[in-house]
């Protein structure tokens, strides 16, 4: 069954004035925003109760709308204008999403994808743009290494010049700087002949101080063994000493 025709008139009863107010207020606000949305409008409800409440909705904020309604009461032929300007940047809008619409199509085309609903001419006259476009990438690329060929050309004569300079700097200074007969050790080799030298020095060094060393131990082990003060050993060895050297000397003169 349809439903039935409600006389619009004041409702008596308190309660189901309050529920009919409620149910409506909620559907007046939901078809507001639906509106707001729906066809891009600013839309604002105030809506106050029998007992003061306030009730309101704005799309785009309630002082801004009220600023505009202001404006509009006091001044009605700018807001056309500004209506009629918001249409016509409308349409542009509009066109340039179809342009953008259009041109993403075609760059798909171009990749090869999204091919459906073309008939044979349009496929044969995509196929004659790929082919022309793919030449001209053959071109562009066949330049650029022709370019980079001759970079690296240029490249190679500086450097051969640069080593053609360097090599006449060499033969000057070895002009300037004849080659000696003899050769110079090196630091390696010096190294080793001082380690040598030094290693034999010092093995002869030490075998003079150890056999000193083991005479004077036995002479005073023998100054111990006989009861012989230090002090008179020494000064018995010391005159021992300057024979011996004479006696040494001697024989050397003889010979």
């Amino acid at each position: 069954m349809g439903r039935g025709k409600i006389e619009i008139k004041r409702i008596e009863n308190a309660n189901s004035r309050q529920v009919t107010f409620s149910k409506r207020r909620a559907g007046l606000l939901k078809k507001a925003q639906e509106l707001a949305i729906l066809c891009d409008a600013e839309v604002a409800v105030i809506i106050f109760s029998n007992t003061g409440k306030l009730f309101e909705f704005s799309s785009s904020g309630m002082k801004r709308t009220l600023s505009r309604y202001n404006k509009c009461l006091d001044s009605p032929e700018p807001t056309r204008v500004e209506c009629e300007a918001e249409k016509q940047d409308s349409r542009e809008v509009d066109v340039l999403k179809e342009e953008i619409a259009k041109l993403q199509a075609k760059e798909l085309r171009l990749l090869g994808q999204d091919l459906t609903g073309l008939s044979l001419k349009e496929l044969q006259h995509l196929e004659q743009k790929l082919n022309e476009g793919l030449l001209c990438v053959k071109e562009k690329k066949e330049h650029l290494l022709m370019e980079q060929l001759e970079q690296s050309r240029v490249q190679e004569q500086r450097a051969m010049l640069e080593n053609e300079t360097l090599r006449r700097q060499v033969e000057e200074l070895r002009g300037f700087f004849p080659s000696t007969d003899h050769s110079v050790p090196t630091y390696l080799e010096y190294y080793s002949m001082d380690r040598k030298h030094s290693f034999v020095n010092n093995g002869s060094a030490s075998t003079d101080a150890a056999c000193n060393c083991s005479m004077e131990k036995g002479d005073s082990d023998t100054t111990l063994h006989l009861g012989l003060p230090t002090d008179a050993y020494r000064k018995r060895k010391a005159p021992e000493g300057e024979s011996h050297s004479n006696d040494s000397g001697s024989q050397l003169v003889l010979l």
